[in-house]
C-alpha cells in the first residue's frame, strides 16, 4: 500500500462517512477544527479506518494526539510499515 493509496483512502472516507468536501481534505487541515469532527465522529472515524485499512487501530493514545489529516496519513503508513515488517 502506497502514500498516495493511504490519502486516497482516508480522504474517501472523510468525505462519505463525514460529508467533508474535497476541497478541505489536505494534509495541513485540522481534524477537529478545519473538518468539523467531534469526538463521537473521531470514534467512528476509527471504526471507519479499521474496515478500509483492514487493520486493528489499537494504539488509542497515540490517535488521540492526531490533529491533522497528514499526521493520520503518517500514523497509517507507520501501522502499514510494522504490518510488513511483523
Amino acid at each position: 500500500m502506497t502514500h498516495e493509496t493511504i490519502v486516497a483512502t482516508v480522504n474517501n472516507a472523510f468525505a462519505e462517512e463525514f460529508e467533508v468536501e474535497p476541497e478541505k481534505l489536505v494534509p495541513e487541515a485540522h481534524i477537529k477544527d478545519d473538518l468539523g469532527l467531534d469526538s463521537l465522529d473521531i470514534v467512528d472515524m476509527i471504526i471507519v479506518l479499521e474496515q478500509a485499512f483492514n487493520f486493528k487501530l489499537t494504539d488509542r493514545s497515540s490517535i488521540a494526539n492526531i490533529t491533522t489529516l497528514g499526521e493520520l496519513y503518517d500514523f497509517i503508513g507507520a501501522l502499514r510499515d510494522a504490518h510488513v515488517e511483523g
